[in-house]
């Protein structure tokens, strides 16, 4: 599953759906911190997966680290309609499940040069998401089939400044992939409800920087601090509609593949977390984290016609908003070989009340989270964790281009399961 979010979200466009952070931002770069609720990510030093959140806790290993990690992202996402101005039942709207279950995968490597620099390299996802309407779904031009992956390939060094504080700098290169089917849905025109309206494909690959600071305030205290840069994506690829040229301007009959684009911004990401050892055994962590939603304002679709001119086949405002996510956690030294977790958060959405879309059923979300890990010998260790979403009710109507008014309730929740597997050497 993997990369960002709304690329399009009408007739001729694009949608976007549910990833379980805000908007289509994905928290789960690990297992690890899965049980926390991801608090105290950028202060935590639990594996090699620190290349994510924060590069400047590598100084904090002193043998190589090897982490890979699994997530499965099980959605419940459910339409019911509440009405119509065209003269069909509301009930024609209803939907079980728009988002399909996933598994988020991530992989990484830390290394100390010598007792002042390390370096590590991640592979793993900040943003994706997929929603999937039946072929012949009523409201069809605000619907369909959206899969938006990300691939992040995140390169770090990390140099120890003193005892207390060390920085990290990252460059990441991004690979992006997109496909958005938008079909006609039901109409007073003698055009198939599975037709499609609008077919997307394409990829591009975009580069940013993070930062990462650590303060070890004393042996039972650590801050940190992570900066990941905004990052620009055209996705450039093939267009195409089923549309017939004699009823629909713009159709193509299905006979002709033009090249399409669209730009978005991948929004910049700040957290700082906090880390106490309250005791021998109990340890205390949280996070606030800012993602900058607000350089997410429209969204539009550039296509090349056949004699080279350059028309746009949509444009949406979405004016997103920056948001926050709040989270609290512990974990908990059972004895030799089993450490609790515990947490939760709130993770506020971006998306504004009067730009609600079934393509981007977004809301504020409350996590409950639980894990552990169990340490195997002293090289290896694996961890399991599980966090329960629970999302608000929205209601809300949304327009197509034909003028049809198609009005929803939508539910929201989602349970992510983890395992992770460390090795040092």
């Amino acid at each position: 599953m993997k990369f960002t979010k709304t690329l399009i979200a009408v007739s001729l466009a694009f949608v976007s759906a549910d990833t379980f952070a805000a908007a289509f931002q994905l928290a789960e770069q690990n297992a690890s911190g899965l049980g926390r609720a991801y608090a105290g990510e950028a202060s935590i030093a639990d594996d090699a997966s620190v290349v994510a959140r924060n590069p400047a806790l590598m100084t904090l290993f002193k043998n190589k680290q090897f982490s890979v990690a699994a997530i499965s992202v099980i959605p419940d996402v459910s339409l019911e309609g509440t009405g119509t101005n065209n003269g069909l039942q509301a009930s024609v709207l209803d939907e079980d499940s728009i988002v399909p279950s996933a598994i988020v995968p991530a992989g990484y490597f830390t290394m100390p040069v010598n007792d002042k620099v390390s370096v590590g390299f991640g592979v793993f996802s900040n943003f994706g998401l997929a929603t999937e309407f039946d072929n012949d779904y009523a409201a069809g031009q605000i619907a369909g089939e959206t899969e938006i992956l990300t691939v992040n390939m995140n390169a770090s060094v990390a140099y120890k400044v003193s005892e207390q504080f060390s920085f990290g700098v990252g460059l990441n290169a991004v690979y992006a992939e997109a496909k958005i089917i938008r079909k006609f849905g039901a109409s007073p025109l003698p055009i198939p409800a599975s037709a499609d309206a609008v077919n997307l494909e394409g990829d591009d690959v975009g580069y940013g920087l993070n930062i990462g600071l650590m303060y070890q305030l004393d042996e039972n205290s650590r801050f940190g601090f992570n900066y990941r840069t905004e990052t620009d994506i055209t996705f450039e690829g093939d267009y195409s509609n089923e549309l017939p040229s004699a009823f629909i301007p713009g159709g193509l009959d299905g006979k002709l593949v033009l090249p399409g684009s669209v730009e978005i911004a991948l929004p910049a990401i700040a957290e700082f977390s906090g880390s106490h050892q309250l005791d021998d055994k109990l340890g205390l962590h949280y996070s606030v984290l800012w993602t900058g939603w607000s350089s997410f304002d429209s969204l539009e679709a550039q296509v090349t016609s056949p004699t080279g001119n350059k028309f746009s086949a949509f444009e949406k405002t979405e004016d997103f908003s920056d948001s926050m996510r709040y989270s609290i956690g512990s974990d908990y030294q059972l004895n030799e070989n089993i450490l609790l977790r515990a947490g939760v958060a709130f993770d506020e959405s971006p998306v504004s009340q009067t730009h609600l879309s079934i393509s981007i059923p977004d809301t504020d979300r409350f996590w409950f989270s639980f894990g552990g890990n169990y340490t195997i010998d002293q090289n290896s260790n694996v961890d399991l964790g599980v966090s329960v979403l629970r999302g608000k009710t929205q209601n809300f109507t949304e327009e197509d281009k034909l003028g049809s008014e198609w009005s929803f309730e939508s539910k929201g929740h989602a349970v992510l399961i983890g395992a992770q597997y460390n090795y040092k050497f």
